[in-house]
């Protein structure tokens, strides 16, 4: 996309610089799923599904702030638009380059999560302790994926016939109804198809949004700010642990020392009590590394700092809270309700992020850093709510995500969960800022007076027209955003009441093996 755009248009290349951008992009997934995938059970193909998959989200999540800047790059500040620009065809051009962009990047997200990663998930979980029969590993993995398959089809031919505009009339003949139902079918320029089949998979991520993101915006700052319990204190603590439960033990066995057999509840008792034992040693010795490790002591000398940037962090959330609020106020009382979708053109009332953002567009690229920003913060705060919580399927937790713990299947899941926030991200942070979402920092001129744009003089994003091609879709995101403000209101008092973390948070779990420590002495 950028090598297009460069090579065409006169666009500035510190904007576009693809190659280090993507560096960074990977070289930040692979450490990211390495720090937290388990030694002992990785495995090369679950690895780099999960690195690849990680890419394309954060890939993918930065494509809003080109597709914004592009679309103010066209305009001077006085709100004429540039030589290269005043082409309609010109513009077209562009603007079906951005759109390509985001059907590319879009399909790569239909096959990641419908084909590829149920694949590897698949055929890691049929995986023989010995490795013999490859061949049926294949085939039940193909098995298992078919039924993924099947459900992108059908919702490949839904958005295919679901209608754009009002059908014919009763009077029209059947060849006009039938030539209507091919003129939708081919129409649209945005492949209908596989719009509707994104949009489905973003109610997903809607669903994702307000179940971790919501969490994550409101515990990385409180941890940022609470920070860790003390290292020596947990070892004090611990110690006296243990030694309560070697006296409880000593106690149960003396029952038995003339020679009689203790009850099936003692037994019970004391079988509880040794697996306790077992995981307070195996805790102690993680205190004991955690104690001489440098990174605690980096810690302990970087606390100013964290405390500084949680609360940045929650200042920020609180600035998205109030900016969503308002903007589904102003959807509420001046867009034309459910049926249209809540679609409003331009802001009625103030809105604090957008006004931010307009105000910073003199000062360039400020507002493109901002945005960007944006853009990472909600991914990075997702990362933290699912790391956090864990992965669940209604009140089934399935996996953990541990650092060096965590299982192939759960980090193909926590990728998958991030390429479906990601979808849902752009429609976000158009709740956030619709005006500069929509138009950028373009202008157009009227009666000698410059105007923010609200009108045809100025070219839409395309990320916008995307979002909003069924109106169901956006009626349902839009009582999606109220959910995601309870959801953070609700994880903010739960992250305010609880205590401290450990400072081996995650480390020593009752379902580990003694075997596990391995990977953190050595």
């Amino acid at each position: 996309l950028a090598v297009t755009l460069l090579a065409n248009y006169k666009l500035p290349l510190c904007c576009f610089n693809d190659s280090l951008l993507l560096q960074v992009i990977l070289a930040f997934c692979w450490v990211y799923i390495r720090k937290f995938q388990s030694r002992q059970e990785s495995e090369v193909v679950s690895t780099i599904t999960a690195i690849c998959a990680l890419a394309i989200a954060l890939i993918t999540s930065a494509l809003l702030p080109v597709d914004i800047f592009l679309v103010s790059f066209m305009k001077y500040p006085n709100g004429t638009y540039k030589e290269w620009a005043a082409n309609n065809e010109t513009r077209g051009q562009i603007e079906d380059t951005v759109l390509y962009g985001y059907y590319t990047l879009y399909s790569i997200i239909l096959f990641c999560v419908f084909l590829w990663i149920p694949f590897v998930y698949f055929y890691y979980e049929e995986r023989d302790d010995d490795n013999v029969n490859k061949c049926s590993q294949v085939k039940n993995a193909l098995k298992y994926t078919v039924g993924f398959i099947i459900v992108c089809v059908v919702l490949l031919l839904i958005g295919a016939f679901v209608p754009l505009q009002a059908p014919p009339g009763q009077n029209s003949t059947q060849w006009e109804k039938v030539q209507y139902l091919f003129e939708e079918l081919g129409s649209g320029h945005g492949l209908p198809a596989l719009s509707f089949s994104i949009s489905s998979l973003t109610l997903i991520g809607m669903l994702a949004v307000i179940t971790y993101t919501a969490y994550g915006m409101s515990v990385l700052p409180l941890n940022l700010i609470k920070g860790t319990r003390s290292v020596l204190y947990e070892r004090l603590e611990n110690t006296e642990d243990i030694e309560d439960v070697e006296h409880q033990i000593e106690k149960l066995k003396a029952k038995c020392k003339d020679g009689r057999p203790l009850s099936s509840r003692d037994r019970h008792n004391l079988q509880e009590l040794e697996g306790k034992l077992q995981v307070l040693r195996r805790r102690g010795r993680h205190l004991e590394i955690a104690e001489r490790n440098c990174c605690t002591k980096v810690g302990s000398a970087l606390r100013p700092f964290k405390i500084l940037l949680g609360v940045f962090f929650i200042l920020v959330a609180l600035l998205f809270t109030v900016a969503l609020f308002i903007s589904n106020l102003d959807k509420a009382f001046h867009s034309a309700g459910i049926s249209t979708g809540f679609i409003i053109f331009g802001t009625n009332l103030t809105n604090p992020l957008n006004e931010l953002l307009l105000a910073l567009q003199p000062v360039f690229p400020l507002d493109y850093i901002l945005i960007t920003i944006i853009t990472m913060y909600f991914v990075l705060t997702s990362m933290a709510g699912i790391r956090n919580m864990g992965i669940w399927f209604f009140w089934i937790r399935l996996y953990k995500i541990r650092p060096k713990r965590t299982r192939p299947q759960a980090l193909l899941f926590l990728c998958m969960i991030l390429l479906l926030i990601v979808l849902h991200t752009s429609y976000m942070i158009y709740s956030l800022a619709p005006q500069y979402v929509m138009y950028g920092s373009q202008k157009y001129l009227v009666q000698r007076s410059f105007c923010l744009c609200f009108s045809d003089e100025c070219t839409v994003t395309r990320s916008y027209l995307f979002l909003h091609k069924f109106w169901f879709f956006s009626t349902i995101y839009y009582f999606g955003n109220w959910a995601f403000i309870g959801a953070f209101l609700i994880g903010l008092v739960v992250s305010c009441c609880r205590g401290k973390k450990s400072v081996i948070e995650g480390e020593v779990e009752a379902d580990d093996s003694d075997m596990s420590d391995d990977e953190y002495v050595h």
